[in-house]
């Protein structure tokens, strides 16, 4: 029995319990906004190690890393690496995305050291395995598609994301409404390649019933993918962005009548000035799902640095309703990030959660502020060392570039106003 079919019960479970606790909020809220689908807590039945986190409506927003081999590198160390330093860096989950090496083996040493909610894209495996036997992805045949989400859910994975809402409608209008960059998700790419090469319907469409079996088996969390989403600024808020996003709220309704935890996923490059209203049509449309978005990037050209890109987007989008932010890191449209890049990338989307909690009132968030500054104005060095998103960063910066005066640092020196105005407060 899923999650959120306890929850219709009236049920509180104790992952439920685990979620009000660290949310600060009643167990029975939890339920209640688990029943009526606008939180998912992903916690697969077999992942046995998991600290259960809730994401959704009234929660903290919370981030997600991606880590996984490529075709070029695949060591399962480095994989490791990240996750323990995405981990430590704080972020909520985690999503192997591997399509080199033994890429079972990863997935389940992932899932075994992983603390957090682990999500997949089984289809990147699906598609590997055809490259290998037959050089060519199309050559996948649908039940290997479901035998090897049948194995990640059964490995433990926690969410996954399918592109089933690129269809055979889709695929005609891809051509009736050209794009500058066309389509850049590449699950959303595998799905139309397959279709028009077989002439067929998306299996994963036309067989949405058993993979509805496979997840409430397991409690495994639907995270519906956007494989229209916008990748330029130029295609942001199109019709095809539009016509997949109105397919998935139909499927979230269907999701949720059968009792499977569902979230959608949204558009990847957004103008800001966009951002609120691809937020509201979403939820809007998808029966107030929580919104998981990758990014959104605001601008096109700063590769490298799409990491800031990414935190003003996400900050944005967060602060607008969106509950679960990808993170992105420097290395985004570039190559495989490194284990330092994607260190980079989880602060940067903590700090852009962060400031939309604070945003949207959060008390916890405030809190953490508040002490930040009181620390600051009593030089109080450890204290904003152990208030810091990264402490050891902050130590660090400080001691490379420490003064003799061991109460300010070397900015102002004896100038600092935080100096000057608590020795007026002495002297009075």
């Amino acid at each position: 029995m899923t999650q959120l079919i306890k929850a219709r019960e009236n049920f509180i479970t104790k992952e439920m319990d685990i979620v009000a606790e660290y949310e600060r909020i009643s167990p029975e809220t939890i339920r209640q906004r688990m029943a009526s689908g606008t939180v998912v807590i992903p916690c697969n039945i077999n992942h046995k190690n998991i600290i259960p986190r809730g994401i959704g409506e009234g929660l903290k927003v919370k981030i997600n890393t991606n880590i996984g081999t490529s075709q070029h590198c695949c060591s399962i160390q480095t994989e490791l690496l990240k996750l323990h330093k995405s981990i430590k860096a704080g972020t909520d989950a985690v999503m192997d995305l591997s399509t080199g090496g033994d890429i079972d083996r990863i997935r389940k040493e992932i899932i075994r050291g992983s603390s957090v909610p682990v999500g997949s894209v089984p289809l990147y495996q699906a598609a590997t395995e055809a490259v290998k036997k037959h050089n060519d992805t199309a050559r996948m045949s649908p039940g290997q598609m479901f035998e090897v989400i049948e194995k990640h859910a059964e490995d433990g994975v926690d969410f996954i994301t399918v592109h089933v809402g690129v269809t055979r409608e889709i695929l005609k209008a891809v051509d009736k409404y050209p794009r500058l960059t066309e389509v850049v998700s590449r699950g959303g790419s595998i799905t139309l390649d397959w279709m028009e090469k077989n002439n067929m319907e998306n299996p994963l469409y036309e067989r949405f019933d058993e993979l509805l079996k496979i997840c409430r088996k397991y409690d495994m969390t639907l995270s519906l993918g956007d494989g229209l989403r916008p990748g330029s600024i130029a295609d942001a808020t199109d019709r095809l962005q539009l016509m997949e996003l109105m397919k998935l709220g139909e499927l979230v309704k269907a999701a949720k009548e059968n009792g499977v935890q569902v979230m959608v996923e949204g558009p990847g490059h957004v103008p800001i000035n966009q951002i609120e209203m691809n937020i509201s049509m979403m939820k809007r449309l998808c029966d107030n799902a929580p919104f998981y978005v990758l990014g959104p990037l605001v601008t096109d050209v700063a590769p490298g640095y799409d990491h800031i890109t990414a935190a003003i987007g996400g900050a944005w989008a967060a602060y607008f309703g969106a509950d679960f932010l990808c993170y992105v890191t420097p290395a985004e449209h570039l190559g495989l990030p490194t284990v330092e890049d994607v260190e980079e990338g989880v602060v940067a989307l903590k700090i852009a959660a962060h400031a939309a909690d604070l945003a949207r009132g959060n008390k916890e968030a405030y809190e953490w502020d508040y002490k930040m500054s009181k620390a600051r104005k009593e030089l109080n060095w450890e204290e904003q060392f152990r208030l810091a998103i990264n402490p050891e960063r902050a130590r660090k910066i400080r001691n490379d570039r420490g003064s003799g005066d061991v109460t300010t640092c070397t900015m102002c020196g004896s100038l600092c106003a935080m100096k000057i105005m608590n020795e007026r407060g002495e002297r009075k």
